[in-house]
């Protein structure tokens, strides 16, 4: 079974009355909508006309929503409609990032995950959703979809549908009858300067200067919903801290597994380092929920296809052995700390990569689906775990660290920025990414990427030039580089692939 809308455009007249009756029934706050109206004008005056499409939550048959929501909030009934349960949700946004349709958005007043749920609580007891009962031209036809005999299937078979962002694969259940690709593709129409009746959100606006439009159709935006960015600067953050303590884990880890000394450095400094990177992460991303009190449902209420439950206990695990590791290097234990060396290796490897994999399951951020982006972090975490143990290296005895601290520096920051030309230069397979790249390379943030990339290449420099001279004293000023680096790069990584418009 699988409940499912079809909106009927040929008929819609743009009322209004379903977004009316969905925030009455559903008391939705003022500006927040789990179902709205877009509006799409083309052409130039006189020679003008207008588009519409009733834009909601498309109950998908694979819902990206469910996969990676950490706590089972969001969850998909057996009858296919895509309901939650806001007294799980931990506000993490997680599920803004996964759904390619902006039907997500947390709800002002309760700080919690919310979308049109079909209004289940009525299908419960029989009745239709709220928007179909009151509109007047008949145009929203609901049902199950599995069901040949069902009137909306009847409907949906004798008639041309569509739907949005088929590429995603999620098996979207809102089908179209003759709606404009205007209004349905999200870069197909920038938007205008103005609404019709308000103005739009600070971020469409700011985007519009990277997203061209259509010279032939002249395509724009006249009316829509707001489109947050819904991770900022802690997210950002994270991945900077994550990554210093994933290096230094890697890092010192190698050189110990293979017989080398660390000395201070590599024996107590390294996993102190990394237990501070781990704790900052934790604090960033439990800081950056809208329910931080009900962090504790991540690990009580877990969801096990979530990446950010899964990365959750690699961060616990990482910051396990961290602990142990440095204890073992207050005693001076140099044969336990070698037994640890491997699993912290790993534990570095995973706790720097499975950004990765979490990216993956926002399958709304095209930018973030770039198959080499494991590799990416890796290479960062080198970047900047090298680079940090060099800044502390000159103040302490660091016994066989030199040279693999000036390596990992260098080689390092040489593969980000590596990474880097292939993300910006490389194909990309959607307009999505395509378009998150435009916004990476364009007005909003090209400055601060290119300024990125030039700090990259004189921590490179003067890793290479540590080579030759001795003491740390020259990588240590390349370490100070390669975070200022990385800070800038993950910048405008996290926030470009956010500001490609979803609806």
């Amino acid at each position: 079974m699988q409940y499912g809308f079809a909106i009927d455009q040929r008929t819609c007249i743009g009322c209004h009355a379903c977004t009316v009756a969905c925030k009455t029934e559903h008391e939705v706050p003022l500006g927040q909508f789990r179902t709205w109206v877009k509006y799409v004008d083309s052409g130039a005056y006189p020679e003008t006309q207008r588009d519409m499409g009733v834009m909601r939550c498309n109950h998908c048959t694979d819902a990206p929503c469910v996969a990676i929501c950490p706590t089972q909030a969001l969850f998909k009934r057996e009858d296919g409609i895509v309901d939650f349960d806001n007294s799980r949700c931990i506000g993490c946004k997680s599920c803004m990032q996964a759904c390619p349709y902006d039907a997500i958005y947390i709800d002002e007043d309760t700080h919690t995950a919310a979308k049109c749920n079909f209004c289940s609580h009525r299908v419960d007891q029989g009745l239709e959703p709220a928007c179909v009962v009151v509109c007047p031209t008949e145009s929203i036809w609901v049902g199950d979809l599995d069901d040949p005999e069902s009137a909306i299937s009847q409907f949906v078979a004798t008639n041309t549908t569509q739907v949005r962002s088929p590429e995603q694969n999620t098996g979207p259940n809102v089908h179209y009858v003759g709606a404009s690709p205007s209004v349905l593709q999200p870069l197909a129409a920038p938007v205008d300067d103005t609404y019709i009746w308000a103005q739009p959100d600070k971020l469409r606006t700011a985007i519009k200067t990277d997203l061209t439009m259509d010279p032939e159709t002249m395509a724009r935006t006249t009316l829509n919903t707001a489109h947050p960015r819904p991770w900022g600067w802690m997210v950002s953050t994270y991945l900077w801290t994550k990554g210093v303590a994933a290096g230094a884990m890697m890092l010192a880890g190698l050189v110990m597994l293979f017989g080398g000394a660390g000395g201070t450095l590599g024996e107590v400094v390294a996993p102190l380092l990394a237990m501070a990177g781990l704790l900052s992460t934790a604090l960033l991303l439990i800081l950056d929920l809208k329910r931080p009190e009900r962090f504790w449902m991540l690990l009580l209420k877990p969801n096990p296809t979530s990446w950010l439950f899964k990365g959750g206990l690699v961060l616990s695990v990482a910051a396990g052995l961290s602990f142990l590791w440095f204890v073992f290097g207050l005693v001076d234990a140099p044969t336990a700390i070698r037994w640890l060396a491997g699993p912290a290796v790993v534990a570095g490897a995973l706790t720097a990569g499975y950004t990765a994999f979490l990216f993956k399951q926002a399958e709304g951020r095209d930018l973030w689906q770039n198959p080499l982006l494991f590799w990416h972090l890796l290479a960062q975490a080198f970047m900047v775990g090298s680079g940090l143990l060099l800044v502390l290296g000159p103040f302490m005895s660091y016994g066989d660290l030199r040279v693999p601290l000036l390596v990992g520096l260098l080689a390092g920051t040489v593969l980000h920025l590596m990474f880097v030309m292939i993300e910006i230069r490389g194909h990309h397979g959607t307009d999505n990414a395509q378009a998150g790249v435009k916004i990476m390379t364009g007005a909003r943030y090209g400055s601060t990427l290119q300024l990125g990339n030039g700090i990259a290449v004189v921590a490179a420099v003067l890793a290479l030039a540590g080579f030759f001279v001795g003491g740390l004293w020259l990588g240590a000023l390349g370490g100070i580089a390669a975070q200022v680096a990385l800070l800038m790069y993950e910048h405008v990584f996290v926030r470009a692939g956010q500001e490609v418009p979803l609806s």
